[in-house]
This record gives C-alpha cells, sequence and structure tokens, in this order.
C-alpha cells in the first residue's frame, strides 16, 4: 500500500485517466437501450412518408363542405373506405367523399379530412359518435354522409415530412438512446446502430463469515448484501453486472476466482478485504498479481502500461481504504472497495460509477449535485482532513436537505432511506444548522 494519503479528487482522476471507453459495435434496437450512438443518422425516407389523416372521418374536397351547417349539411356520395396501411385508394371527385382511418393515407383529390363528429356517419341521422363497421350500407343512407360542419384545406391531415424529413439529421452522435429514440429510430426503419455496448462488471464480495440471502445464519455471520447492492448500482448505471458470490478469505482461492472471471469483464470490482487486519486476503492476492504481472516496474495504475492493483489511503469518510489497478493479460481495471456496507456504496458511487460512464462513452459521467440548506437539530461534526459524506434526504422544493442516521459505516438501514450524499469538506470540522452544504443526488 502507498503511504501518500489521496485526496478524493485525485483518486478519481487517476482511475479515469486509466479507462477508454469501450469500442463501438453494431447492436439491435432492442439491445441498443441506454447505449451511447457513436453516429450520426439521418432520415432515409420522411416520415410520416406521405399525408395521412390523423382522425377517423371522411375525406372531402375543400369546396364541397364550405358553408355546411347542421341545418344545411353538405351531403356527399361516398365512394369508398381507405383503411392504415390500404394501397388502392379511391380517388375523391366533386360532390363525393371517402370513409378513411386514422393514419391511413390521403386519397387523390382529398384537400381535408372531416372528422366523424361533424358528420352523420352515413346513417341518415344526428351527429355520429363513431364510424359503423367496415360494409355497413344502411338502406336509408344510400351510400351518402352529411356533413355539418366546414374544413380548411390540409385539416387534420398528418402532412408528408411534418415529422422529420429525408435527409434531416434525426439522432446525433453522443446521443444516449433511451425509449423515445429507440422509437424514432424504429419508425425511420434502422434496424441496427453503431454504439458503444453496456460494460460488463463482474462484483465480488470477500469474507469467509459472509452467508447469502435466504440460507441459514450461523453463529458470527451476515448476510451478504454488498454483492447485491453493488450489482443493482452497476445496472442502475447503465453496466451489465454479473454478481458473484461471497468468496472465502483465501488469497489463493480469490485470485482463482478474479482470473476465471475475466473472460467476461470490462471491468472487476471487489468488496472488502483492503484494509489493515490479517485477513484482509484482497490486498494479498492483488499484490500478488501485480507481482507477477508487471505491477512493480514502476508503471502503475494509469501509466497506460502494466497491471497491478495499488492499496491506498484516501482522505474521506466513510471509504478510507480504497485499491484500484488492472488485472489479467488485457489489464482488465479492478477497483477494490471497503467491506463495510455504506463505504462500499459511498465508494461505489463516487468511483465505480464514473467509471462505468467513462467506459460507455457517456458524456456526463457524474452524478448532478446541488447546493442545499442543511437542515438538522444539531451541528454536523465531521473529523478534520478528511471529506465526509453522509447520508441524506433532500426537498428540492424547500431546498433543504436532512441527514438520515449516524456516520457509521455499517448503518445499511439509514442508506436505504437516503436519496443524497451530503458533502462535507476536509477543512470543515462542523457545520451548523442552516449552512449551505453541496448535495450529490442519488436518485
Amino acid at each position: 500500500m502507498s503511504s501518500t494519503i489521496w485526496s478524493v479528487d485525485d483518486h478519481l482522476e487517476d482511475i479515469l485517466a486509466a479507462i477508454r471507453p469501450l469500442d463501438p459495435i453494431e447492436l439491435h434496437l432492442a439491445d441498443a437501450q441506454g447505449c451511447v450512438l457513436v453516429e450520426d443518422v439521418t432520415v432515409p425516407v420522411a416520415l410520416p412518408p406521405f399525408d395521412n389523416s390523423s382522425m377517423d372521418g371522411y375525406a372531402v374536397r375543400v369546396a364541397d363542405v364550405q358553408g355546411a351547417t347542421e341545418e344545411f349539411p353538405a351531403v356527399l356520395t361516398v365512394v369508398g373506405d381507405i383503411a392504415a396501411g390500404g394501397a388502392d385508394l379511391p380517388a375523391v371527385g366533386p360532390g363525393e367523399a371517402a370513409r378513411i382511418m386514422t393514419g391511413a393515407p390521403l386519397p387523390p383529390g382529398a384537400e381535408a379530412v372531416v372528422p366523424v363528429e361533424w358528420t352523420d356517419g352515413g346513417t341518415g341521422g344526428g351527429a355520429a359518435t363513431t364510424m359503423l363497421p367496415a360494409g355497413s350500407e344502411p338502406a336509408a343512407a344510400g351510400g351518402e354522409v352529411r356533413i355539418h360542419r366546414p374544413a380548411a384545406a390540409g385539416a387534420h391531415v398528418r402532412e408528408r415530412g411534418s415529422d422529420v424529413g429525408a435527409g434531416d439529421l434525426a439522432l446525433a452522435r453522443g446521443t444516449v438512446l433511451g425509449p423515445p429514440q429507440i422509437g424514432l429510430l424504429a419508425a425511420i426503419g434502422r434496424g441496427a446502430v453503431r454504439v458503444r455496448p453496456r460494460p460488463r462488471v463482474v462484483v465480488l464480495s470477500t469474507g469467509s463469515e459472509l452467508v447469502q440471502p435466504g440460507e441459514a445464519l450461523g453463529e458470527g455471520r451476515i448476510y451478504d448484501s454488498n454483492s447485491f447492492a453493488l450489482a443493482a448500482a452497476a445496472r442502475d448505471a447503465g453496466a451489465i453486472a454479473y454478481r458473484v458470490g461471497a468468496v472465502t478469505d483465501d488469497a489463493g482461492i480469490l485470485r482463482a476466482t478474479i482470473e476465471d472471471q475475466l473472460v467476461r469483464a470490462d471491468l472487476v470490482v471487489t468488496t472488502g478485504g483492503v484494509s489493515v487486519g490479517a485477513y484482509d486476503v484482497v490486498k494479498e492476492a492483488l499484490s500478488e498479481v501485480g507481482e507477477t504481472e508487471g505491477g512493480d516496474d514502476g508503471s502503475g495504475p494509469g501509466s497506460g502500461s502494466g497491471s497491478g492493483v495499488d492499496f491506498r489511503t484516501l482522505a474521506m469518510q466513510p471509504g478510507k481504504p480504497q485499491g484500484f489497478g488492472t488485472v489479467g493479460p488485457d489489464h482488465t481495471p479492478l477497483l477494490a472497495l471497503p467491506g463495510n456496507p455504506v463505504s462500499s456504496y459511498v465508494s461505489f458511487e463516487l468511483f465505480v460509477r464514473p467509471a462505468i460512464r467513462t467506459l460507455m462513452g457517456m458524456p456526463d459521467v457524474h452524478r448532478p449535485r446541488v447546493r442545499a440548506r442543511l437542515k438538522a437539530d444539531a451541528p454536523l461534526r465531521s473529523p478534520e482532513g478528511r471529506r465526509q459524506f453522509l447520508r441524506g434526504t433532500y426537498d428540492p422544493d424547500a431546498g433543504a436537505v436532512t441527514p438520515v442516521g449516524g456516520t457509521g459505516s455499517h448503518l445499511v438501514a439509514a442508506l436505504a432511506h437516503a436519496d443524497c450524499l451530503i458533502v462535507v469538506p476536509e477543512a470543515d470540522t462542523s457545520l451548523e444548522p442552516g449552512a449551505d452544504v453541496e448535495v450529490v443526488l442519488l436518485g
């Protein structure tokens, strides 16, 4: 372990300097959600590709319905039905109309669409509320429709290219593909796009005391919560997460487990075993990896060559012990986090999440931060020289933040009720109620 005390900012900078976005690949739309587009996408055909109706009603000529009223309706001959997807379109001549459904193409000769509610629906009666079933021809109507209101040219017609025109830029490179963007790509006929893929993140928890949820809890044992929390956090950040059950406190087993997992990892995250105890096997296992794979050649993490994991002391609370480096023949990035649940999760938010977002090529890798007024019953204490991250709940309407739980790094229940982190700078040992503080939003 380095004797240097690292700042939070320097440690994060070192991590991000060593991580490069993943190479682009071609993905089908169904697999591209959440990924970052690496190409400009232009529109091959106009959207919509033809003039079409925005209503169920009748396609008409403007002159034929001019001046129409309920007392003196325009009476037009119905020349056919046009459904969405229809190809054989009846021409609409003087004194004629065609029944048309929403999304159906406007037929030749028609200039507007009259909603069915403005007509008798072909029944010969009063105002209609719905279309008659296809093929219905009431004898009383005689194949005619009475229209009670006029329509201007283009009324209730979606014009060709009114959404996007052929050759327009649909989506720019760097766009994160959410549901609306996926929908647009499908609408313009793109079945696949070039994106940076979601990174594969392997999460391992270490400790012989860990038991998997659902199993019997023996004396001196605790449930493994970290691997579940961190795998969920990795998925929330946009990654594909692989959770490995707790690995026992054996350096050889841990080293072999990590080596086995590298085949499916763009990033490895371990939790536990990075402090100064006699059984902190992550340090033991990964320090040996560094010695055998080039970690002692002076290259170190962030230098762009060699492998090895550097274990560091950070000027922060919680999360003082941290590890970072690369392992394996492909120099896969590895972040070693503390084992206490709050330390582990706070470390993930500060260091792992930005690393994942960098691998994805995201335009912004950091959580949003705001300033808020501290709402507390007493001053908040913080150790001098350390940046403290306290759990809190943020009220955007009031612009205030309230601490949740205490400062203990094992208080996982309080973490579950927090939606932000309150940042206490290194130089501050006390924050008074009402103080202006920095807040990292987690939601």
